[in-house]
């Protein structure tokens, strides 16, 4: 450039420095400095170039076309402006001034200011000649334009075109002298606003429009409204345009309507289950995209080529099309951030997440040096030296070509090898199955369906397998299937049938999978889970196998499916804090106002980790005492969130109590309190909370109410949330009886009300109770409040004959009411010499010799109240020994019948030594101790 001496003389020393390598890399930018000299003599001069703008690019485009009078003012004037922005942009991103983020983002404000420009002068002319446009009742109908693509993830690169989708709110009519209708309206707008910024004049272009990925494409119409494509997506929307939404985002005209659109066609995009066919579906999606490129020679190609940024996009798109039902963390039109989320959320290792979005940062700065270079939209390496030269000017590769080539090969080849990985077929699919297997298992009758099964390996019990594969056969669901998706049926059935017959209950394992199986027929994406993985049905055989509860949970909640492809689902399970930082994270992406979400997380975490437990604890990675203290941990993780939960759902309407929001307190009793859940344990809760003035308003909502309802609609919301039941059950049943007053009582307790109860009111059964109650959550200093009231209570001296005579008369109560009888059977809970007497036994000791041992209240779980006892001296050794070996042995045995759906029942010579001793402590201790 004939003047870069004098434009290296006004500005400073190190832009000075740059300019020969700046020019070098952009012909464009050298040609829009000619055009417009006295800009950028003005810019280098003020180091403009140096920082970011001061202004938002929507100010400076308003101050740009300020004067402009007319259409031939406002086109000149907003090409001019994009050439200088585009200029700009590319000079810092060049000089190494601006990340990858800014200038994708700065590109992506210039488009959505250009856009907004555009549609509001059409729209100006066009209600100047037809009126307003106005729906049915009168209100001002507004335009919608969604950025598609690069432009909707704000990730818009140099040169690129815009995806465009137009829509407005309502149909009706223009109020003008010339009325029509509002289709026809936004229509013309939609066209005339294309057509200001891509018509190419004297002074260029601003963007390229394309407007094919409306609904029905370049048939449907150029504008449609709200209803109206919320209907095509129902009704005729296909697997590609979920893709394409998923980085849709309103960028002109009625944004919050935008917003309002997106969000009615989430469920479109997003799956409220996890879906697995988004898998095969890309698959197919990235072949045809492939047949095309290599059509055209794509290997130099940086979008469509081998390990090419269409492939990047597709490595993170499968995951927020996958999971983005449930994750609402996923739901981000940007790359960027879903990327880093998914090495947060374990989706990807670390290393990986590291290494794609170095190579996402690098493919993107490629493919705008190659697009800087004119100005044009090309996606090709250059072939011309000049050009060559100018790409490894602006990625400051002063090596040369050779160079870049060899790290750009090493980016393509990660982030192939990535993409292969996730979207290749597995080698562990589920393969065609054999004709003759199909035959066999699909057609076959009785008896050579029996045979068939002997020779596969299910000898002992043929006949109960053949009546299970008859039953799916034959189920209505089946019946109604297309032919592709019974092809997938049966390949998944041939293969389960190949695989069970190598578990230790090959009959058994199959016959409850056939369970599941039949839950899934009509969801096409968890059997193309298990189309795709045999890890996943060797674990479903596994853990249904192992346990009909089991199976019971996967055929009611089929999205626990996804867990099976965690390999270490049967030898590990979270502990407490991973609990909690687990929910946490989802909790994030779920806000507190969508309640149905709110309610579905809660009970799909809930069930999710209770799998997870559960796996481990029958491949023995898990001891009995470890199951118990995680189940628990997660009803203390879910309890809390839900907390959280309903002080946010309650905060716009009510605000919160003037002494501020943390006055509420949740005491856990029963096995909850005891940190001994089971499998299915409902939770017993009591709430009490803290006031200085129950009758002073709370502050900071739309109303005020009574301090003292506030807590009592806060625990109804709790419990809400725990308990209802929604279309995904409930996260747990939530007894409050043990509360002051058990069921006449108030649902939640002011703290001196609680004490007062706890000190003159309660029986002698609830002192009991009060032995195994913990907080679980709330404000700290009410927790200990309470904690010091329980202490103080159950420290009283007590008349121990009439102690023990209360206990005893309750025992008999509980076992009058609740065990159950059958002959040459003993219930292992409630029977005589049972746990609930373990029980009895610790809680009885523990009141009567607390007064002069507090070590006895200090925990509340009856394993570590036997040791305190143990330790005071105040029973013996072996008698310790003896009701500890029992309460492990109870809890174990009940643990197992719970996960086979039994009974509590035993046979009478089951567990006999423990039932005897238990027995003989009851009478030591109980009848005249």
């Amino acid at each position: 450039m004939e003047a870069l001496p004098e434009l290296q003389a006004i500005t400073s020393a190190t832009m000075a420095e740059l300019l020969p390598r700046l020019l070098r890399a952009s012909p464009f930018v050298a040609s829009v400095f000619a055009r417009q000299r006295a800009w950028a003599e003005a810019a280098l001069r003020e180091s403009e170039f140096e920082r970011p703008a001061r202004e938002s690019t929507a100010q400076r485009l308003d101050t740009a076309l300020a004067d402009a009078a007319d259409e031939a003012a406002f086109m000149r004037e907003l090409r001019a402006f994009r050439n200088r922005e585009m200029a700009r942009i590319a000079i810092r991103d060049i000089a190494g001034r601006a990340e990858l983020d800014e200038t994708l983002g700065a590109l992506s404000d210039l488009a959505d200011a250009a856009c907004a420009a555009a549609l509001d002068f059409a729209g100006r002319a066009l209600q100047t000649r037809y009126g307003v446009p106005r729906g049915e009742e009168g209100a001002q109908a507004s335009p919608i334009v969604l950025g598609m693509g690069k432009l909707g993830g704000r990730e818009l690169n140099f040169s690129s075109d815009i995806d465009l989708i137009f829509a407005y709110t309502e149909n009706g009519d223009s109020d003008g002298p010339r009325p029509h209708s509002n289709a026809e309206h936004f229509a013309r707008l939609a066209q005339e606003t294309g057509r200001l910024l891509a018509a190419r004049t004297e002074d260029g272009f601003v963007f390229r429009v394309d407007t094919l990925l409306r609904p029905f494409g370049s048939v449907g119409a150029p504008a449609v409204s709200m209803d109206a494509m919320e209907s095509y997506y129902q009704e005729h929307g296909r697997e590609w345009e979920r893709y394409a939404l998923v980085k849709a985002r309103p960028v002109a005209g009625d944004i919050e309507a935008g917003q309002a659109l997106l969000h009615n066609l989430r469920p479109f995009v997003y799956r409220r289950y996890l879906d697995f066919g988004a898998l095969g579906a890309l698959r197919e999606l990235k072949g045809m995209i492939d047949q095309d490129a290599h059509k055209r020679g794509a290997e130099d190609n940086l979008k469509l080529g081998p390990g090419g940024i269409r492939e990047l996009e597709f490595i993170v798109q499968l995951f927020q099309l996958t999971r983005g039902g449930q994750d609402a963390r996923l739901r981000d039109h940007r790359l960027r951030p879903v990327l880093r989320y998914l090495g947060q959320a374990g989706h990807l290792p670390a290393e990986t997440v590291a290494a794609l979005d170095q190579a996402y940062v690098f493919l993107r700065r490629c493919e705008n040096a190659v697009q800087m270079f004119a100005d044009e939209q090309t996606h090709r390496l250059p072939q011309a030296p000049e050009a060559r030269a100018a790409m490894c000017a602006a990625l400051d590769i002063s090596q040369g070509w050779p160079a870049l080539m060899l790290r750009l090969d090493a980016v393509r080849v990660r982030v192939r090898a990535e993409f292969e990985r996730l979207f290749a077929p597995s080698p562990n699919s589920a393969a065609p199955a054999s004709p003759d297997l199909v035959v066999d298992l699909w057609r076959a009758e009785a008896d050579e369906l029996e045979a068939a099964l002997r020779l596969l390996g299910f000898g002992k019990r043929p006949q109960e397998v053949a009546a299970a594969l008859r039953e799916l056969r034959q189920s209505r669901m089946v019946r109604t299937l297309r032919d592709a998706a019974l092809q997938r049926l049966q390949a998944v059935l041939a293969a389960l049938v190949q695989e069970a017959a190598v578990q230790p209950d090959a009959e058994t394992a199959l016959i409850r999978t056939l369970r599941v199986l039949a839950a899934i027929i009509g969801r096409s994406t968890y059997l193309a889970l298990l189309a795709e993985s045999a890890a996943a049905r060797r674990q479903l055989l596994k853990l249904c196998g192992a346990s009909p509860w089991i199976v019971e949970l996967l055929a009611q909640t089929p999205a626990l499916l996804d867990a099976l492809l965690d390999a270490r689902l049967a030898n590990e399970a979270p502990d407490r804090a991973a609990l909690r930082e687990e929910l946490a994270r989802q909790a994030a992406g779920v806000p507190a106002a969508e309640l149905e979400a709110v309610m579905d997380l809660l009970r799909r975490y809930r069930q999710e980790m209770t799998l997870r437990i559960a796996a481990a604890d029958l491949s023995g990675a898990l001891p009995l005492v470890q199951v118990s203290d995680r189940l628990t941990w997660l009803a203390e993780a879910i309890v809390a969130q839900s907390l959280d939960y309903a002080r946010a759902q309650l905060a716009p309407q009510f605000g919160l109590p003037p002494d501020g929001g943390d006055g509420l307190a949740l005491i856990a009793y029963g096995k909850f309190g005891s940190i001994e859940l089971g499998y299915g344990s409902d939770l017993d809760l009591v709430f009490v909370y803290q006031a200085a003035d129950p009758d002073a308003g709370t502050v900071g909502g739309a109303r005020g109410i009574a301090t003292s309802e506030y807590f009592v609609r806060l625990v109804q919301r709790v419990v809400q949330l725990l308990s209802a039941r929604t279309v995904a059950g409930r996260a747990y049943e939530i007894d409050l009886q043990l509360r002051p007053s058990g069921n006449s009582g108030l649902v939640v307790t002011a703290l001196p009300g609680f004490a007062r109860y706890q000190r003159e009111s309660a029986w002698t059964w609830e002192h009991q109770a009060l032995l195994r109650a913990r907080s679980v959550a709330g404000g700290a200093r009410l927790c200990a409040d309470i904690e010091a009231i329980r202490r103080e209570v159950l420290m009283r001296p007590r008349d121990e004959v009439k102690l023990r005579a209360e206990v005893v008369e309750m025992r008999a109560k509980m076992r009058a009411s609740l065990e159950q009888h059958q002959a040459g059977r003993w219930d292992v809970k409630q029977g005589g010499g049972g746990l609930i007497d373990v029980e009895f036994i610790t809680q009885y000791l523990c009141l009567r010799h607390a007064a002069q041992h507090a070590s006895l209240v200090e925990y509340s779980d009856n394993w570590r109240q036997l040791e305190a006892l143990a330790a005071a001296g105040l029973i013996g050794a072996p008698q310790k020994d003896a009701l500890l070996a029992a309460d492990r042995a109870y809890r174990g045995w009940l643990h197992r019948r719970a996960l086979q759906s039994q009974d509590a029942l035993a046979d009478d010579a089951d567990l006999g030594d423990h039932r005897a001793a238990v027995a003989a402590l009851w009478h030591t201790f109980m009848n005249g101790a």
